[in-house]
């Protein structure tokens, strides 16, 4: 028996400590870096890092990059050398491209392309699940003692690496009836994913037959549009419609998973509105801050189905990448049912991008 933690809790610290702007050593591929993300990086942080023998680098994804015209020679990411004279601007501004229009010209950047990118695409990983900008400050260190000496957060690539793609398991918490204004018959489950991440729900309406195709939901979570009424998106239209329909039925499970932003958190959504004031559509909006369109991770959605005892469902969704990734983690979809409302002048043109660049049947 050990209390020490198991590398899923290892890897929950080192979100936590990217959060708060607290280095995580990594170790794997010959090398040991000392990382922090770029979003939370403190002027003495970078000033520490400086005085550290090694030379540092900024990891950013190809998305961003080819933004920048930086070179990606790792192909899905570049690490972008660090001036000499760069400081916590410059630093930034590569990592958020709020200012990139008035201050369009950040380079000459050059790139590193000799040596291992396993670290720094780890790196890049672990700031994406702990909700940061994608983007990573690195220097590499003698050895992992360097988290002993500073009381840091170590991961072991050889053992992180699974880990950090691996779908996290969901356990049931708690349900209890709840009733609802579409049915008194509701009932919330809520489950708790094994990486201490956000917690999601099921909510059930009646009691649906487990050997027949649910009439179900995927509902990715949205502040902005469920909860005080945004007319940017049809998020809150079709949640409130997918509870209607299950409601006149009698029957249903809608999944309410907190993958807001399409997986890429509040904060950096907003990031992403703004951007769109610029001009940029919500696809391109995405890859200048260094998402792809949609980072979402619908394995969990199949896993709490099967928990709950459901192998079919009927879909309300528009979106086929939901059926394809049901179908992949072993829940057949027996109908793919349409849930076409919300549209209003507001949100046409998010729509028509929707089924344009991420093919929604709209």
């Amino acid at each position: 028996m050990t209390l020490s933690p198991d590398i899923t809790e290892t890897l929950a610290r080192a979100r936590a400590d990217l959060r708060m702007g607290v280095p995580v050593v990594f170790s794997g591929s010959g090398q040991t870096m000392l990382v922090v993300a770029a979003e939370t990086l403190s002027p003495d942080r970078l000033a520490a890092i400086r005085a550290l023998p090694g030379t540092p680098v900024l990891a950013i994804t190809a998305r961003r990059a080819e933004t920048l015209k930086a070179r990606a020679y790792d192909g899905d990411l570049a690490r972008v050398k660090l001036p000499s004279d760069a400081g916590l601007a410059w630093v930034q501004s590569i990592a958020d491209p709020a200012d990139d229009l008035n201050s369009p010209m950040k380079g000459p950047l050059a790139s590193e392309r000799d040596g291992s990118a396993e670290l720094a695409r780890l790196a890049l990983q672990l700031t994406k699940t702990a909700r940061l900008l994608p983007a990573a400050l690195l220097v590499e260190v003698e050895s992992d003692a360097v988290a002993d000496t500073h009381n840091l957060t170590c991961l072991r690539v050889a053992e992180a690496g699974a880990d950090m793609l691996a779908a996290s398991q969901m356990h049931p918490v708690v349900s209890a009836r709840l009733p609802l204004q579409v049915s008194e018959a509701g009932r919330l489950h809520v489950f708790r994913p094994e990486d201490g991440s956000e917690e999601h729900y099921a909510v059930e309406i009646g009691r649906p037959d487990r050997d027949a195709p649910v009439l179900s939901r995927l509902h990715s979570a949205c502040f902005t549009g469920d909860l005080i009424g945004s007319l940017k998106c049809d998020c809150g239209p079709q949640l409130r419609g997918a509870l209607a329909q299950m409601g006149a039925e009698g029957a249903g499970i809608l999944l309410y998973l907190n993958q807001e932003g399409r997986g890429i958190g509040l904060a950096n959504k907003m990031r992403a509105y703004s951007l769109q004031d610029q001009g940029f559509d919500t696809v391109e909006a995405n890859h200048r801050l260094g998402f792809e369109d949609d980072e979402r991770d619908f394995r969990i959605g199949a896993d709490i189905l099967r928990r709950l005892g459901f192998s079919s469902v009927r879909l309300l969704t528009n979106n086929p990448a939901k059926i394809a990734m049901m179908e992949q983690h072993g829940i057949s979809v027996a109908e793919r049912v349409p849930l076409k409302v919300g549209e209003n002048p507001h949100n046409e043109a998010y729509l028509a991008v929707k089924a344009a660049k991420s093919g929604h049947l709209l």
